[in-house]
């Protein structure tokens, strides 16, 4: 293997002046400096990660933690934080957490000197936790309970976007308006669910317990939860879910239940992920900016590393649009109203 000593004795030059030269990060003549780049290419040297980061207090890589690593949401939200750190030179470092905050933690403690700083989402988390965690480690907590200044935040405009689904819903003349719920204790969903219940207030709507199974957000908890509706007495004539996944699986327990779409019962999502446009019939949903979402939270996280942590917390919220297709009944679409201040 080919090592920086064996660069600088082929340029004639120190070691010193080679590591100034591939690391930028000293005055060089330009002639040596090209001289120096020639060999190193010439030879095929790699400078070793560990041995530069040792030095400069860098690892050029971020930890991301997420609940989960499969699944359209994750997936898009994994392909914006890439392709940005990819853009400013970092690596991303994955690791599917425990939904619990101890698991968190491990997690937490096993990237420590490993990443430049650090994505979390979990129910468990917000930005106050954050103080229990390796000092001088940039963290930005993601869909998680922007509480407190531990750490910078990343948050859905959830509350809006389901506020204006329901609302839409209501318009088209429903009354009997279900919520497929998403997991407990998960900040996204406890926000859709408070948009949900203030769009039946303002209708004059009593929200009606039997009316909002859990899901999970799963398609498999959809498809329980669609099911279970289809056994009231008095059935729902429109179905909102807490995400897509979960409306994709009541939308299977319906057609296979004889259940007209949207003639007899009305379905809404939340999400937009890829597949929803494609579904028969095709979904109306709540679209989140996946992608972007993934971007920004690596932007913020730069910002701190950029900062060495030493920053004004940032608290962000990505807005939302409603997107209407055949699922709920006609073909529309309509934006929901501007983000309220985080």
């Amino acid at each position: 293997m080919v090592t920086i000593k064996d660069v600088a004795r082929e340029a004639g030059v120190s070691v010193a002046t080679v590591s100034r030269v591939l690391n930028g990060s000293g005055p060089v003549s330009v002639p040596t400096g090209d001289r120096i780049r020639e060999v190193a290419g010439r030879l095929r040297y790699v400078p070793h990660g560990g041995a530069r980061s040792l030095i400069t207090r860098k690892t050029n890589t971020l930890g991301v933690l997420l609940p989960d690593l499969t699944g359209e949401f994750f997936s898009e939200v994994i392909r914006g934080m890439d392709a940005t750190a990819r853009h400013h030179g970092f690596h991303l470092l994955l690791s599917r957490s425990h939904a619990d905050r101890h698991g968190i933690e491990t997690a937490m403690r096993a990237m420590r000197g490993r990443v430049d700083g650090v994505v979390a989402m979990s129910p468990d988390l917000d930005a106050d936790s954050m103080r229990n965690f390796p000092p001088m480690l940039p963290v930005v907590v993601l869909c998680s309970a922007p509480r407190g200044d531990g750490a910078d935040s990343l948050t859905i405009d959830n509350y809006t976007g389901s506020k204006a689904m329901v609302t839409h819903l209501i318009a088209l003349g429903h009354t009997r308006i279900a919520i497929i719920r998403g997991a407990p204790r998960n900040y996204d969903a406890a926000e859709r669910i408070r948009g949900y219940r203030l769009a039946l207030h303002q209708a004059g709507i009593t929200p009606d317990p039997l009316l909002a199974p859990e899901g999970g957000f799963t398609e498999a908890g959809g498809y329980s939860a669609g099911l279970e509706l289809l056994k009231l007495k008095v059935r729902p004539t429109a179905i909102f879910a807490a995400n897509d996944s979960m409306a994709i699986g009541a939308l299977s327990a319906l057609r296979e239940s004889g259940v007209r779409i949207p003639e007899d019962i009305a379905v809404a999502g939340f999400d937009d992920i890829p597949l929803a446009r494609y579904m028969n019939p095709p979904l109306s949903t709540v679209r989140v900016p996946t992608y972007d979402l993934g971007t920004r939270a690596v932007e913020i996280l730069l910002h701190g590393v950029e900062h060495k942590n030493d920053h004004t917390r940032r608290r962000e919220r990505v807005p939302t649009e409603i997107v209407i297709r055949r699922s709920s009944g006609d073909g529309l679409t309509k934006r929901a109203p501007p983000a309220l201040p985080a």
